[in-house]
């Protein structure tokens, strides 16, 4: 595919809302990908990276691995995102903190349109792929409502599979990696050893990030290459049942202690706004998941007038 200067800096800004996805537990990068139209050549970009790719960079040098691995692409991407965790971090966790309920409707707005928007690739519906949508919906739904881990591990083996782990949940359209980790116990941990420079710990996860990353994509991709039908159904029933997670209208059933010693929700179910425990700022809520759902059928435009 060939592109210039202004393909890859809308490729970069993509980055970049996949990035600002990832930082909240319960929204998946992989449905930003989905919806802004770039989900299977990421696939197809990160499975390339395999034995071939080596055989490849050996007999006929750098330039050719680049273009086969889609390297452009994957630099202008991982640019976005990096960017992204480090200039929208700090601000998306302040409103999480500060105003939860106007980010998460947002969210909910913008994951709600996508399903409309991938629902409508589906190009066969049948019983098999109706019951294929409500397992996954059902899946999902049960994912967000299992109790995290109140133990934690910070064994090595333990930081490798919960980096595996995570990575594919978060490459799947609905559901998030950052909240896999909090089910799992692994997300104080990781936060710990960024935080005390535990080179070794995360350089664990790390690892197991890549190995997840690099198998889970190539599965990803047969998937959509020999029953993408199902497959775009399946990631449809995951990101309804996901908007359980990012509901507004939270209720607090336990509470624990973050690493700076402040009380952070830890159990929470969904609850009525009209039965929210302090302002519901219902109408600004509402507004806001408008301009959110309004900003994925913009998207959807584009990229049809694009095409």
């Amino acid at each position: 595919m060939a592109r210039n200067f202004k393909d890859y800096l809308v490729v970069g800004l993509k980055g970049m809302a996949m990035g600002a996805a990832d930082v909240v537990p319960g929204v998946s990068g992989g449905t930003i990908a989905f919806i802004s139209g770039i989900y299977e050549e990421l696939l197809g970009s990160i499975s390339n990276v395999n034995l071939t790719l080596f055989k490849t960079l050996k007999s006929e040098g750098i330039k050719a691995a680049w273009k086969q691995v889609n390297g452009a692409f994957l630099l202008a991407l991982f640019i976005g995102i990096f960017i992204s965790i480090i200039s929208l971090a700090k601000t998306i966790k302040w409103l999480l903190e500060n105003e939860p309920v106007l980010l998460w409707s947002f969210f909910f707005g913008l994951v709600l349109a996508s399903i409309i928007y991938i629902g409508k690739q589906i190009s066969r519906w049948n019983f098999i792929t109706i019951l294929v949508m409500v397992v996954g919906a059902f899946t999902a739904y049960y994912v967000t409502t299992l109790n995290p881990l109140v133990t934690e591990n910070s064994s090595l083996l333990f930081m490798f599979l919960a980096g595996a782990i995570a990575i594919c949940a978060m490459i799947l359209p609905g559901i998030s990696g950052a909240f896999i980790l909090v089910l799992l116990g692994a997300y104080r941990p990781i936060l710990s050893a960024v935080d005390d420079r535990d080179v070794k710990t995360v350089a664990v996860v790390g690892l197991g990030a890549i190995v997840g990353l690099l198998s889970f994509s190539k599965i990803l991709k047969w998937l959509f290459s020999n029953y993408k039908n199902y497959t775009l159904a399946i990631l449809t029933g995951f990101i309804i049942g996901s908007l359980n997670k990012i509901w507004p209208w939270k209720e607090t059933l336990t509470w624990r202690t973050n690493s700076h010693g402040i009380e952070v929700p830890f159990k929470q179910q969904s609850i009525s706004p009209f039965s929210f425990d302090g302002n519901p700022e219902f109408m600004l809520a509402i507004v806001l998941a408008i301009i959110g759902f309004g900003l994925i059928l913009l998207m959807e435009k584009l990229a049809v007038k694009k095409q």
